[in-house]
């Protein structure tokens, strides 16, 4: 007997049954935007991997869009030094809420220095011209107009008349102002030596990683010019800031941090410069006699004092006077009450640049190549064994004896003992040590502290 379903059951099943068809089409739908979603997800992910610093960035440059990626950004600056002009094209990369990191240089130089078309200013177009087509080449086209373009000038310019330097300036602003990059009314100067020894404070800080956390220990920055000398590093104690002489400090606005530095340049203290001066010459003006420049250590009146000096300790029974004695005696002079000493100077670990490098590779006490460690001693030892050896044979390069020994009295002029350990180097990171990284880095970090929009 068929059992027949009252009206209950009926009304349940026909409400159910819809019901039940809704739920199913739902998840059906909600699982085919999932998929898609997912497979979209996957698509972009192969292609950014695929695409490489393209898509990171088109992530960057989306104006009002949240980043996806690497924030980059570039910056050109020129060098114009006294023997040649040289453009450095860096490339930045900022990992979200990270300090950025310099992902690529480009670097070319010219010759002669700007200071060189001093009497022909139009002529320095070209050069400048030539070096901006570098950038061009370098920079994707729509960065153009948001990379800041930026030239110091050094020593060369320093040493100009003021009317030819500030033409010369006047000329590269024109060029510059007629190129697609972001050009600023500061966008050429001449530097000062504390502002050279602050980029390059920033510059080794940002290579070795000091500048990425606040609490990190900074290092310190000390350069050998021709003409000057610098010394910079970041002082901890607040002795150092209260016993240091007017214009020794600085402060620098980084990162929106503020950092107080002990940063000072010696005009006069270069090496070039410290040659003249101990041979009695003044700069700016011709030696009287130019054997004097050539062989220093064995010129004619040096070399007569120091045979006189020999004479008089002989009759005297005292230990005869060597020719280190003799230079370090005539340096000693030029240094005497000309600079400051830091107590602190020698607990901070310290990069040397330059001719500190440049002397210390040339008689192997680093690798001329790969640079490496040295103690301020051994600067001392490489001037005695060398004037030692100028006493018996002739010199096979004169200036030596005078130059160690000058970088000998200078570190202990500033503080350093003789084990004080200095690191020096060419390169961190195979990037140049140059100021010109600091320069343009710092120059950047203040546009964006100023808020322009197309940074």
């Amino acid at each position: 007997m068929r059992k027949i379903p009252n009206h209950a059951t009926l009304r349940m099943t026909k409400v159910a049954y819809p019901l039940g068809l809704c739920v199913g089409l739902f998840i059906y739908v909600a699982y085919i935007k999932w998929h898609r979603a997912s497979a979209a997800q996957a698509f972009f992910t192969i292609a950014g991997a695929a695409s490489g610093a393209r898509w990171t960035q088109q992530a960057f440059s989306s104006p009002g869009s949240a980043t996806r990626s690497h924030e980059v950004f570039y910056g050109i600056m020129f060098d114009a030094g006294s023997t040649g002009t040289r453009i450095h094209v860096f490339q930045f990369a900022r990992p979200p809420g990270e300090t950025p990191t310099l992902t690529h240089e480009t670097f070319k130089a010219l010759k002669p220095g700007l200071s060189a078309y001093a009497d022909d200013v139009e002529k320095s177009a070209q050069g400048i011209q030539e070096l901006l087509n570098v950038a061009k080449q370098h920079i994707p086209y729509d960065f153009w107009k948001a990379t800041p373009l930026v030239l110091k000038a050094t020593a060369g310019l320093r040493l100009l008349p003021g009317e030819k330097a500030q033409k010369l300036l006047q000329k590269v602003k024109e060029v510059f102002q007629a190129s697609p990059f972001l050009v600023g009314d500061d966008c050429v100067s001449i530097m000062n030596g504390t502002d050279e020894g602050v980029s390059a404070w920033i510059t080794v800080n940002f290579l070795t990683g000091s500048l990425k956390s606040p609490g990190s220990s900074s290092v310190g920055m000390l350069d050998l010019g021709g003409g000057s000398t610098q010394i910079t590093f970041l002082p901890r104690v607040e002795g150092t800031l209260q016993a240091s002489p007017p214009g020794h400090l600085t402060a620098l606005q980084m990162f929106n941090r503020t950092y107080k530095l002990y940063s000072y340049s010696y005009l006069g203290l270069g090496l070039m410069s410290a040659r003249l001066a101990i041979l009695g010459g003044v700069e700016g003006k011709p030696a009287e006699d130019d054997k004097e420049l050539v062989s220093p250590c064995l010129s004619p009146r040096f070399r007569g004092e120091w045979e006189h000096a020999e004479v008089t300790y002989r009759i005297s029974g005292q230990k005869a006077v060597g020719l280190y004695e003799l230079c370090a005696s005539r340096v000693s002079e030029i240094l005497r009450n000309k600079v400051h000493r830091t107590e602190e100077a020698q607990h901070v670990d310290f990069y040397a640049f330059s001719y500190y490098y440049d002397l210390a590779a040339s008689f192997g006490l680093i690798d001329a190549e790969k640079g490496g460690s040295l103690v301020v001693g051994d600067f001392e030892t490489a001037a005695k064994y060398v004037c030692r050896t100028l006493e018996t044979q002739p010199p096979s390069s004169p200036f030596a004896c005078m130059d160690l020994t000058y970088i000998s009295l200078l570190l202990h002029e500033f503080g350093f003992p003789r084990d004080k350990v200095l690191k020096l180097a060419r390169k961190i990171d195979n990037v140049e040590t140059s100021w010109a990284l600091g320069a343009i880095f710092h120059y950047i970090d203040s546009l964006k502290r100023e808020k322009i929009p197309a940074l």
